[in-house]
């Protein structure tokens, strides 16, 4: 076993990209697809609920069986996992209300979540409080009330902007994602945090910024401290602003190309890794550029990039 649970975060704490696999509709859940799955030639797995089933019973059956299908190549219990969420990050009260399906998610043992159309900072803020635990102070505002004082009936207000409010993540599935991660339980309350805002994390949370709204906060989305990677929705993005009913790829249109520059910046700013999907014509141009999150699927752009990084971990 490695130091570190999650492969996608220990490579990228090194300045590595990782490659993921997965779809955004019909990936299959079940014990035998996870045991075939932790094989993978891919740095992490993408789960997609958004369109996809929300399978929480076919989720942790998948989760088991990349257990029972590992240890991987590079001595981790498994392959990564991030599930695209359903809820919205429109704002934070949307986010709040679904709140119920971070905590769904985060139970079964997966290793990151990806909030799709962020839209404010406020709805990041919730999002990445929902996923946290209060116990964990890093990034908090220290001038609200605290947990005591809450409970003497002081309300707490809004958080400084860049800072955070106490997580809101309650405890219970703890039984079941620990496990997982071959941690007892008080070791998963210490890991389960997010990365890089606590180095000793180990959850990757990420969004998908694919609305003009999004495009219009960017700056500010990205500075809420617990986020891990970010992506243009280059799809919903498209749609919206030019109604185009195809994915489009570089080259970008001017004003996809305008919103990935800024958005791209944006996370420079933040340290914050950017998404994208690449080709194995592409890859060593995006890696030199500052892509670390790569989208595509293809086990030969990983092989190319892997190749360009001089990378050392096994696949």
């Amino acid at each position: 076993m490695t130091g570190r649970i999650n492969r996608a975060i220990a490579l990228l704490a090194q300045g590595q990209a990782i490659y993921y696999t997965g779809h955004h509709t019909g990936h299959v859940l079940t014990a035998e697809q996870g045991r075939a799955d932790a094989g993978t030639w891919a740095d992490y797995i993408n789960v997609g609920m958004e369109h996809g089933a929300f399978d929480m019973t076919g989720l942790a059956a998948y989760m088991r069986g990349l257990v029972e299908g590992g240890p991987t190549r590079s001595g981790h219990r498994t392959p990564a996992v991030i599930v695209e969420a359903p809820v919205n990050g429109t704002d934070g009260a949307n986010v709040r209300h679904n709140a119920w399906q971070f905590r769904q998610i985060l139970g079964r043992g997966v290793h990151g979540v990806l909030l799709c159309q962020a839209e404010s900072a406020d709805a990041v803020r919730a999002f990445v409080e929902a996923c946290r635990y209060p116990h964990q102070t890093r990034g908090v505002d220290p001038d609200l009330p605290s947990p005591l004082e809450r409970a003497q009936g002081v309300v707490p207000g809004r958080p400084a902007a860049g800072l955070l409010g106490h997580g809101t993540r309650g405890r219970g599935s703890e039984a079941s994602a620990a496990p997982i991660w071959g941690v007892s339980e008080e070791a998963y309350f210490r890991l389960c945090d997010p990365w890089p805002l606590n180095p000793e994390g180990e959850l990757l949370l990420g969004v998908k910024i694919e609305s003009p709204e999004g495009v219009a906060r960017c700056e500010e989305i990205l500075a809420v401290p617990g986020l891990g990677f970010a992506e243009m929705g280059p799809g919903d993005l498209g749609l919206s602003l030019l109604g185009l009913t195809t994915v489009p790829r570089a080259p970008y249109p001017p004003a996809l190309a305008e919103a990935r520059a800024r958005i791209f910046a944006a996370c420079r700013a933040n340290r914050v890794a950017f998404l994208e999907a690449c080709t194995p014509d592409t890859i060593a141009e995006r890696i030199d550029e500052g892509v670390r999150v790569i989208a595509g699927g293809l086990e030969e752009t990983a092989r190319v990039g892997r190749a360009h990084q001089r990378r050392a971990m096994p696949v």
